[in-house]
């Protein structure tokens, strides 16, 4: 079988209805939760001076801010759908619209010099679970079990395409660690000045740093392999697409980094942190058919 054979076999192979809408519904409540917990900080962009204001992406058009009602009922109704997204009500409408308010929002905020990876992660998962059947299962008011739709490839790619999306961005910031501080980011001070320049930041702002930030700036030798792991998992990150043991010790892996970067730092990654990040590498209906005290659905390619 041909390298492009396998990759379509792979790609396309048939998943039941349930393990996307559970994806559907993991990412829509964090995102939601997100938005509504992040609603000051966003809502505090109204206050900005507009010379900060550098347009990105979809709206790297404009010439001056949102005005400030419009910007706050974008908002509103963003988590409105959010809510909407998750019960699968309306999809065919709802997915769409979720996806692209999601994109405005976060590029609005990015457009105000703050880049965050975990949010664009979270956009192209919407986008994808909102542009693919992820609503033909776990919606109220369907019918029950009997009548739910055959295993079929069309609720498997989009599952697949999120787990690549989500391998992608780790290898991604594994290069840019490369590119940017070349073997330096491994071998130099950079993890130590990036833990002492955060402890730093927050004190001045008044704030409470990591009681482990200042012994681990005076003790650098600690981070460095520290920083030679970071780098390895990143780049390392197409080995969870295999599945099995490898996937599930990568995803610790990555998970344990992410932790540690919260504890250092003070730096919080929800999406990541929450495991909801990783759930397109996983046979996610199992929650759902254990509640029901069934065994989960395994389909090829999945373990």
């Amino acid at each position: 079988m041909s390298v492009l054979r396998r990759v379509d076999t792979w790609m396309f192979a048939p998943a039941p209805a349930e393990r996307l809408a559970v994806l559907r519904i993991l990412t829509g409540l964090v995102v939601v939760g997100y938005l509504v917990v992040r609603y000051p900080a966003f809502l505090s962009l109204t206050d900005a001076s507009p010379s900060r204001f550098e347009p990105v992406g979809v709206l790297s058009w404009l010439d001056r801010p949102f005005p400030d009602p419009l910007y706050a009922v974008l908002i509103v109704a963003n988590v409105g759908c959010g809510v909407a997204f998750v019960t699968g009500l309306w999809f065919r409408w709802i997915g769409p619209i979720f996806a692209l308010l999601l994109l405005v929002v976060t590029t609005y905020r990015s457009s105000w010099g703050q880049l965050l990876y975990f949010e664009n992660l979270m956009v192209i998962h919407v986008a994808i679970i909102g542009l693919g059947r992820s609503a033909d299962a776990l919606v109220p008011g369907r019918r029950k079990r009997s009548a739910q739709p055959p295993i079929s490839s069309r609720y498997g790619w989009p599952v697949r395409l999120a787990a690549v999306v989500t391998v992608l961005t780790y290898v991604l910031a594994g290069i840019a660690k490369l590119r940017v501080g070349g073997s330096d980011w491994m071998t130099g001070d950079t993890l130590r000045n990036h833990v002492a320049y955060s402890a730093a930041r927050i004190g001045l702002l008044g704030g409470s740093y990591s009681p482990l930030a200042r012994p681990l700036a005076e003790n650098g030798w600690v981070l460095a392999p520290v920083a030679v792991a970071t780098v390895l998992i990143e780049l390392v990150a197409p080995v969870a697409l295999l599945g099995g043991r490898i996937r599930t010790a990568w995803v610790a892996a990555t998970w344990l980094l992410h932790l540690g970067i919260a504890a250092t730092m003070f730096v919080v990654f929800p999406y990541p942190l929450l495991g909801v990040a990783f759930a397109p590498l996983f046979r996610a209906e199992r929650v759902v058919d254990r509640r029901r005290g069934e065994p989960g659905l395994r389909t090829p390619g999945t373990r």
